[in-house]
């Protein structure tokens, strides 16, 4: 049987995994530091889950630890009732586990990466060295870390800083074909604004874009050079981008001639959107904290 009570400081021991945090000596689950209710055997279980990260654990392990030979339970029923809790606390499903993997007639293992400060057993040392669990035998890998403020999986930086500079380059060939075709635009607006709209409409395609086109530029050789302070360079520049990227959401409406109502309409709805991908892209890429000048 595994025992908790009140220990000092030094000598605890902590797991972490995804946005959870474990105090194994204190009995204490939380998840972004609030305490969730997980008490008695299904703790009892996440904790030995825990000393063993990535190895499997057999169901007669977990009974001859939590389960005396002199203690009279239907075994069966009190371990899935167990492990259900855990998965309750935690979140996780059977069909589909992010933490407690099931392995049919063999027992569960603990599939998500660990952090353990304390006294670190052999596997938790091989973890925080690689930062990963290695797959297991069967061939089902080990999810990756979680965002510590989105709480998704972080995906390869490479994709989400290609993805942001796909964005910037669709931004730039907006800017550089409305100064091209402006005399077209000018045409259009006297279509339907009287005089004094259409040189509105004009002069703000032609200031935007011209602001545009540097801060588009910026963009994608900051991207493109893993300038590591971009994640706090944007989050100071977004309401401007926003700003801007949600005036020249509009822009397939000058094609509607074109296009349709209908697909400006659409064009325009997933416009709207980008500015926000955008941020979520960056943050996802430049998550990690840097510390002291560069």
């Amino acid at each position: 049987m595994l025992h908790y009570g009140v220990v000092p400081e030094s000598n605890r021991r902590i797991a972490r995994f995804g946005v959870f945090e474990v105090d194994l000596m204190a009995a204490e689950l939380r998840r972004n530091g609030v305490k969730l209710r997980l008490q008695g055997q299904p703790f009892q279980v996440l904790a030995l889950l825990l000393e063993r990260p990535g190895e499997i654990v057999s169901r007669e392990d977990l009974r001859q630890k939590l389960w005396p030979s002199d203690t009279f339970v239907d075994f069966d029923h009190s371990l899935n009732t167990a492990i259900n809790k855990v998965r309750e606390a935690l979140g996780d499903s059977a069909s589909s586990p992010r933490y407690v993997e099931t392995l049919a007639r063999r027992g569960y293992r603990f599939i998500a990466p660990v952090q353990m400060d304390g006294p670190l057993s052999r596997t938790a040392q091989e973890q925080s060295t690689t930062g990963s669990l290695a797959p297991s035998n069967n061939g089902v890998g080990v999810e990756p870390e979680l965002h510590p403020e989105l709480d998704v999986p972080i995906p390869h930086r490479g994709l989400t800083r290609g993805l942001f500079a796909l964005i910037q380059g669709m931004y730039l060939i907006f800017y550089v074909c409305a100064l091209f075709r402006l005399h077209a635009i000018e045409n259009l607006a006297d279509s339907f604004l009287p005089w004094w709209g259409a040189m509105a409409l004009t002069g703000t395609v032609m200031v935007t874009a011209g602001v545009g086109i540097p801060l588009r530029c910026y963009l994608i050789s900051a991207v493109s050079f893993d300038h590591q302070r971009l994640g706090a360079k944007f989050q100071q520049m977004f309401y401007f981008v926003l700003a801007l990227d949600e005036l020249w959401a509009i822009a397939p409406f000058l094609l509607i001639q074109k296009i349709g109502i209908g697909a400006a309409f659409a064009a325009c709805a997933a416009l709207l959107y980008v500015p926000f991908s955008e941020r979520t892209l960056v943050r996802m890429a430049y998550h990690k904290p840097i510390s002291g000048p560069r």
